[in-house]
């Protein structure tokens, strides 16, 4: 990897991330394998992968963008979890 390549990583690794927190934490709110629920889930995907073109990286980072996107849905869904209610 070039060093002109590591702020543009560093982006979409946080976008993959911060973009799935509000999703996790809404997924929480809906009933298990319902269409909400597949949606939050999913829905993240096609702009992961646009942004991952529009930056230039090809398909060797999808495990990376994918981890940072189930990271983000774990992490919310935990934040949703443990408000007090």
């Amino acid at each position: 990897m070039h060093s002109e390549q590591v702020l543009p990583l560093a982006a979409l690794v946080v976008f993959a991330f911060g973009v799935n927190l509000p999703l996790g934490y809404l997924r929480e709110t809906s009933r298990k394998f319902s269409l909400r629920w597949f949606i939050l889930i999913h829905l993240s995907i096609p702009f992961i992968v646009v942004l991952r073109g529009m930056l230039g990286f090809g398909w060797l980072l999808i495990p990376v963008t994918l981890a940072c996107a189930v990271g983000g849905q774990l992490v919310g869904g935990r934040m949703r979890r443990s408000r007090p209610e």
